[in-house]
């Protein structure tokens, strides 16, 4: 069954033995802190914050959620055994089945159940820790998503955006260019319009997932879920903006985005780990009206120097999407796709693929860093050969070192799209929103195929002999066994 909110999903997590309770943490870099630790290593488990200094008990914050493959396949209703290719076969196969369904709006959820509205806003209550040292304040909104409605065509999009507390009843939001939530809020303002907008804070890590991903504009991140759930999502109206938000969302801001008026926002240690888009003034929310549930938990998503918990999810999920992006523009003999965790799911592109003509491995490197879901912030895309895993670094490197001329097989494309929060957009040279981006062919030469030298290693059929043979020295998925062991012949029956 689909997990159907944030409170379930930590239910499901902690009967997989991936939940650990924290209480007595300091908003103060000490939580932070403890949730990068984590992350210096994928796979370690989630951690719920409670009596967290300097707020109440029961003001919860969940972090170090997306940073295990199980847990992001839990939160995508995918079975949570799957290898890295098997994830990213399994998550094309539901998108390509994928029928969105509406949503349905309800009059009430658990959202509801606590409002403050006027001079009782306060959205300083809630956990807003100072995550990095190095962090310009404290940031209420990462692991969130941002609901705004399109003022000319009425359609709803969900995007994760950062949201910085400044007071009791100011945020401040940043939104990159070229994101779908700042072309909504800039239509408003070309009208003299303030934007209205409602932050979820806590809300079931799908919606989080859908709301980093390359969605495509006019569709409804909503609609999608309830998709990928096989399920209508559950809504409730906000009552000061009257955008839909779910009915099971921890805590609910909503607000409006005024026209010209800004604060300092950030520095904030961002996705591509660093402090890359620097301090300047951005937009500010005045939050009208707060909405959450009874002992409410902040879902929080620490960036940083990846992978983490905002980024690790995005490889296989992005490498699904470009695959698929690929196949649709009639490119053939595409074998499998990583978007690299080192680069924050997005700089650094491997695909894979069974060469079929002269210009095949070039044409394929052109489409991934052009298409939607391959061309935002990346910075480089190799093609190898189909004997090569693309989430196997170490294979890649190899397939760079030994099949790449260097003058034949890179080209640069220039002034591509990027963002800001790239760290080579050099601060005080003013905006710079492009990038130059490089494309390796790293497969074998399409003309020396039937000569180039062959691979020095055991076959795969005198491999599978061998396990068969001697299964005392391997586990059952077939890996050398890494604890000391002493086998012999008669042990295994060979003579």
């Amino acid at each position: 069954m689909p997990v159907r909110d944030l409170r379930e999903w930590m239910e499901r997590v902690e009967a997989m033995g991936q939940l650990t309770r924290v209480e007595g943490a300091d908003a103060y870099l000490e939580l932070g802190g403890l949730v990068d630790l984590y992350q210096w290593e994928m796979g370690n488990p989630a951690l719920l914050f409670d009596e967290i200094v300097g707020y109440r008990p029961g003001r919860r914050l969940l972090a170090n959620v997306l940073t295990s493959l199980p847990r992001v396949a839990l939160s995508l209703d995918l079975p949570v055994d799957n290898s890295p290719r098997d994830f990213v076969l399994a998550w094309r196969s539901k998108l390509k089945e994928l029928k969105p369904q509406a949503a349905e709006l309800v009059e009430h959820g658990p959202v509801l159940d606590n409002q403050q509205t006027g001079d009782k806003v306060d959205i300083t209550q809630f956990p807003a820790p100072l995550w990095h040292e190095g962090d310009g304040g404290r940031y209420l909104g990462t692991g969130n998503i941002v609901v705004m409605r399109d003022p000319d065509t009425g359609w709803v999009n969900c995007g994760t955006y950062r949201v910085q507390v400044h007071d009791e009843q100011t945020a401040g939001l940043y939104i990159s260019p070229g994101k779908h939530g700042r072309m909504i809020r800039d239509k408003y303002w070309a009208r003299g319009e303030a934007c209205p907008v409602a932050v979820s804070v806590g809300q079931d890590p799908l919606l989080l997932l859908l709301g980093g991903l390359e969605v495509d504009y006019g569709t409804n991140e909503y609609d999608v879920a309830g998709g990928v759930r096989g399920e209508p999502l559950q809504l409730v109206r906000a009552p000061h903006t009257g955008l839909p938000v779910p009915a099971t969302a921890e805590i609910v801001l909503e607000g409006e985005i005024p026209p010209g008026e800004t604060r300092t926002e950030g520095p904030f240690g961002e996705w591509t780990g660093y402090y890359a888009s620097g301090e300047k003034a951005e937009p500010i929310i005045r939050v009208r009206s707060v909405l959450y549930r009874d002992d409410p938990i902040v879902l929080g998503c620490l960036a940083g120097k990846p992978p983490s918990d905002n980024t690790f999810s995005r490889s296989p999920m992005r490498a699904a999407l470009i695959w698929d992006e690929l196949e649709r523009s009639g490119v053939p003999g595409i074998v499998s796709v990583w978007s690299h965790e080192a680069g924050g799911g997005r700089l650094f592109n491997v695909v894979s693929i069974k060469q079929m003509y002269p210009g095949h491995a070039k044409q394929v490197g052109m489409a991934t860093s052009s298409c939607h879901a391959g061309a935002y912030a990346n910075r480089f895309v190799v093609v190898v050969d189909d004997d090569i895993d693309p989430a196997d670094t170490n294979q890649v490197l190899w397939a760079l070192c030994t099949r790449t001329d260097v003058i034949d097989d890179v080209d640069v494309i220039k002034r591509a799209w990027s963002t800001p929060l790239d760290p080579m957009a050099y601060a005080g040279e003013g905006p710079r929103y492009f990038n130059n981006r490089m494309i390796i062919d790293a497969c074998r030469p399409y003309d020396r195929l039937a000569t180039f030298p062959p691979v020095a290693r055991t076959t795969e059929a005198h491999a599978t002999e061998l396990r068969a043979r001697w299964p005392e020295l391997f586990t059952r998925d077939g890996k050398a066994r890494n604890d000391a062991t002493r086998v012999t012949h008669a042990q295994t029956g060979v003579r």
